[in-house]
């Protein structure tokens, strides 16, 4: 899934310069968003959510355009998803709920959004409209559930697996 968004949104971005493409490789469907956690909480973490997404189903998800982020003044451009049959937010409501009742993650008041962030603004530029003829990427099924440390980096957060879970088919 990575290298086909990565060469849709490459493609739809060409030469602009308002923009810094996500690295391919970090490219990914945020399910819940846990903040900065100690390194000590994140067995509990990681074995809470096993737990949780152990009987849930891997998630179909289907481009349906990009939004800039926020409109007013958008500091990233992002692949909108459908999620057909409603499994990614039967994963997203599992799991953060589990969180939540665990007492290791607040429950966010906004509604989940499957999406991939594309890329995003470069610092005091505020980027122009997104415009692409390519037609949207290939819908895909996203058959694992990852907890990923992130670390800044000068050239955007840099990504590293500590766990990952297969789901169901």
């Amino acid at each position: 899934m990575r290298g086909g968004v990565a060469r849709w949104r490459d493609a739809a971005i060409g030469e602009r310069d308002d923009l810094r493409p996500v690295p391919a490789a970090s490219l990914h469907v945020t399910l819940v968003f846990l903040g900065s956690k100690p390194a000590e909480a994140v067995r509990s973490l990681w074995d809470v959510t096993a737990a949780a997404a152990g009987g849930c189903q891997a998630a179909r998800l289907l481009p349906q355009g990009v939004s800039a982020v926020p409109r007013r003044r958008p500091r990233l451009l992002a692949l909108n998803l459908s999620d057909e049959g409603g499994r990614a937010a039967d994963l997203h409501g599992a799991v953060a709920g589990a969180l939540s009742g665990a007492d290791l993650h607040e429950t966010e008041r906004r509604p989940f959004w499957p999406h991939v962030t594309l890329a995003r603004a470069r610092r005091g530029v505020r980027p122009g409209a997104w415009s692409s003829e390519a037609p949207l990427p290939e819908p895909f099924t996203s058959h694992s559930l990852t907890l990923y440390e992130s670390r800044p980096s000068p050239a955007g957060a840099r990504y590293r697996t500590l766990e990952r879970l297969e789901l169901a088919a």
